[in-house]
């Protein structure tokens, strides 16, 4: 029988155990791949047979990767990766050098977009296109750079720190100039904003109040999936939004909101900015990030 040139499987059968391992979940690669999920099973039963091992964990609701599975993943998406990139610099070389960075909807609106702007008049040649992501960025391998809270796991990203935060409550005058000086369990009664993201390391309310040592009861509150909706509805006195200090700084500096304190506690991750490997960043990016944490550093020192 005629062997594979690259000795690979079908392309297909890793297109959709990359898109299953990054999401773990056969039905969000399903969706991304624009298949069935029992199309996405089939591939990855196929390509089971072809290896010889078993590269998924079936769990309630949810799968795992084997051992083996983690380490296949690091390889295929790092050469998807570096496929996307060589693609898009192809589409690109005759056109004005192009970075695309990503960061979550609250990222943007309150501190990057202003940053790109900045940059920009630096950097007039270079054009910066922006993506919200409010999921894990790993489902959007045509960014070149993007901005996060915490450390994304594997060892194929470079990771700048950029800055740790600080958390408070914060609400409308109002609110403030009733709350401000009460104590947590006061604090915990109120009607406070939960926020409820896929991303699993933002610190939500119950982190904060633990970490500050209370373990009682808190309020139910109200339920969003956007901070920055959490911040409308803090402004409009409905609630406690948790306050990233340095993120919503222009809404503090215009008193839109108001920290109520005195209880401020340090961020257990810093924001960081996110990219490959040195091989596999364009010069654009690279300058793009490296003004950012420069940027960021004179903003505090």
């Amino acid at each position: 029988m005629a062997r594979r040139y690259y000795n690979l499987p079908p392309l297909t059968t890793l297109a959709a155990f990359e898109a299953a391992a990054r999401h773990l979940s056969f039905k969000n690669a399903a969706q991304e791949l624009s298949v069935t999920p029992g199309a996405v099973s089939h591939q990855i039963k196929a390509l089971e047979a072809e290896l010889g091992v078993s590269l998924f964990r079936r769990v309630h609701r949810a799968v795992e990767l084997t051992e083996e599975a983690e380490q296949l993943y690091e390889t295929v998406a790092s050469a998807f990766a570096k496929i996307s990139q060589r693609l898009q610099s192809v589409r690109e070389r005759n056109a004005s050098d192009v970075v695309t960075v990503g960061s979550t909807s609250a990222v943007a609106s309150l501190w990057l977009s202003q940053s790109v702007v900045r940059f920009w008049q630096e950097y007039p040649d270079i054009t910066v296109n922006q993506v919200v992501v409010d999921r894990s960025f790993r489902s959007v391998p045509e960014l070149d750079l993007y901005i996060r809270y915490g450390q994304e796991t594997g060892g194929r990203f470079e990771q700048v720190e950029l800055y740790r935060d600080c958390l408070v409550p914060v609400g409308n005058k109002d609110m403030a100039d009733t709350l401000t000086g009460c104590s947590l369990a006061e604090l915990a009664r109120q009607r406070l904003i939960h926020l409820e993201s896929e991303d699993r390391t933002w610190t939500s309310w119950r982190d904060w109040f633990q970490q500050l040592g209370y373990d009682g009861p808190i309020a139910n509150g109200i339920r969003v999936n956007n901070y920055a909706i959490a911040l409308q509805v803090a402004q409009d006195g409905a609630g406690l939004a948790l306050g990233w200090q340095r993120l919503i700084r222009p809404l503090l500096k215009t008193r839109a909101l108001i920290p109520i304190g005195p209880t401020v506690l340090s961020a257990p991750h810093r924001f960081h900015a996110v990219c490959p490997r040195e091989d596999g960043i364009s010069e654009g990016a690279k300058l793009l990030r490296d003004w950012l944490v420069k940027e960021v550093k004179s903003q505090t020192d």
